[in-house]
């Protein structure tokens, strides 16, 4: 432990020492930035970025397996009829109402649907200028410490509450506002965005190569495509906030520390719904099951598509496990639900798989999107294909919140189905999971019923997705 010696001053000295302190600690508005900024200036290292990790590149089939119609198959014991679920009340959730402050400047931006306003200072629309060093980032970084930030923070968080956003919206709704600051200088928006979430609490860092500046952040769940470099054992990774997949591979420098008390990892989970101002379209679903042609008119958010968008691809487990915007899933829940009401689990199974079988184009990721892609049950409706994942991801969710049955993904080489558990025993092909007995579904196999596989996987133990 270092003991510096007692500084003795004359009278005089000491109170022109007084005010030299006194304005130092104004300049910075917390006492951490002048410390950090100091080490900005001193302390950078050589990072090697490094291709993100890739999903299951097995190719799927390009045209899919017809199972040949079979009467509808009676279960060997009584299964238990469905019941009407329960279904909650749809509720719309408007962020309040931002009072222009009365001195000072603010903002708008729009931020799916929603018109939001923040006040900021001028520091904020400083311009970095065209030489990216150290010792630049630093003076950028002390310039913004300097303002008086706190108002922004304050609004940024009321939004974050009143919008209901997980840490990923948080993020973009952040870079939203700050392209509204900077228009077309993404150095500008990248050090901003990264002041404002390290202000926030969270682990956000940058790097940088001769040509631009990048943010990085950890996550508590793996990303795919996306690069990245390995720092104190976390992975950086290099996000791309305009919905790009395009990885960036190379050297680059970061500064060797942590911002004090910025602690906070994103969590990419979607526990609950975005809340845009919504912009509805109809998607309409046409599938034959028993003998008779059923017609389902469902309505969805583009601006939940939109934000879905911009998600850096995610472990499967994720896209299972997300939730569905309470009007869609209202109105799935209620088209669907007079279909099965009365009907045995088996029969209701069965009739929820035609359903997602037939009503729906099938494609390819590599032939719609060019890349593998999974998508969340609103791109599904979106969207003009779908393929093996996206099927089960909707058919597994529609299983839990309109049968109440235990649903597990299946994960073959190439391929993606599901298996439930039903109340009673069942015919068919199933699976062991925890010492309980799934029946395999396939929900892209056409005209399969509960039981039924894919004749190349009857040989295959899949893999079981949990979620």
């Amino acid at each position: 432990m270092l003991v510096s010696s007692p500084i003795i001053f004359a009278n005089d000295d000491f109170a022109q020492w007084q005010i030299i302190q006194q304005q130092s600690f104004q300049t910075f508005k917390d006492e951490r930035d002048r410390e950090f900024t100091s080490f900005l200036k001193k302390r950078w290292r050589k990072m090697q970025l490094r291709q993100g990790s890739k999903r299951d590149n097995k190719p799927k089939p390009k045209l899919l397996p017809i199972a040949k119609l079979k009467p509808l198959p009676k279960p060997t014991h009584h299964l238990p009829r469905i019941k009407p679920p329960v279904l909650k009340p749809v509720q719309i959730i408007r962020p309040p109402v931002i009072v222009k402050p009365p001195k000072g400047k603010s903002i708008n931006t729009l931020f799916y649907g929603h018109r939001l306003q923040f006040p900021y200072e001028s520091a904020f629309k400083t311009r970095f200028g065209r030489n990216i060093n150290k010792k630049t980032i630093s003076n950028y970084w002390a310039n913004l410490s300097k303002a008086d930030y706190k108002p922004l923070l304050l609004q940024l968080k009321k939004q974050h509450t009143a919008l209901r956003l997980n840490d990923w919206a948080y993020v973009l709704l952040i870079h939203q506002l700050v392209k509204r600051l900077h228009p077309n200088r993404p150095t500008e928006q990248t050090l901003i965005t990264w002041f404002l979430l390290t202000k926030g609490g969270y682990q956000a860092r940058i790097a940088y190569d001769k040509n631009k500046v990048y943010l990085l952040m950890p996550t508590k769940q793996a990303l795919y495509g996306v690069s990245f470099f390995t720092f104190d054992k976390k992975r950086y990774y290099a996000i791309h906030l305009d919905g790009s997949r395009g990885q960036q591979l190379g050297q680059v420098y970061t500064y060797d520390a942590h911002y004090p008390r910025a602690t906070k990892v994103l969590d990419m989970r979607l526990s609950t719904a975005l809340a845009t101002l919504p912009q509805y379209e109809t998607k309409h679903l046409t599938f034959r099951y028993g003998g008779k042609s059923h017609h389902l008119k469902i309505n969805y958010d583009k601006q939940t598509v939109e934000f879905f968008r911009t998600y850096p691809q995610l472990d499967i487990s994720m896209y299972f496990s997300s939730v569905i915007q309470p009007k869609t899933s209202k109105q799935l829940l209620e088209r669907l639900k007079p279909l099965v009401i009365g009907k045995s689990e088996l029969d209701a199974i069965n009739l929820l798989l035609g359903f997602v079988q037939t009503a729906f184009e099938y494609k390819t990721d590599k032939a719609q999107f060019g890349e593998e892609n999974y998508l969340f049950p609103e791109e599904t409706l979106f969207y003009p294909y779908s393929d093996c994942e996206d099927r089960s991801i909707l058919f597994a969710w529609l299983v839990k919140n309109l049968l109440g049955l235990e649903v597990i993904g299946l994960d073959y080489p190439g391929h993606i189905a599901t298996a439930v558990r039903f109340n009673g025993k069942v015919n068919g092909m199933s699976i062991r999971y925890q010492g309980r007995r799934y029946m395999i579904t396939d929900p892209t196999f056409i005209n399969a019923r509960a039981g039924m596989v894919m004749p190349q996987f009857k040989k295959t133990n899949p893999k079981v997705i949990k979620f």
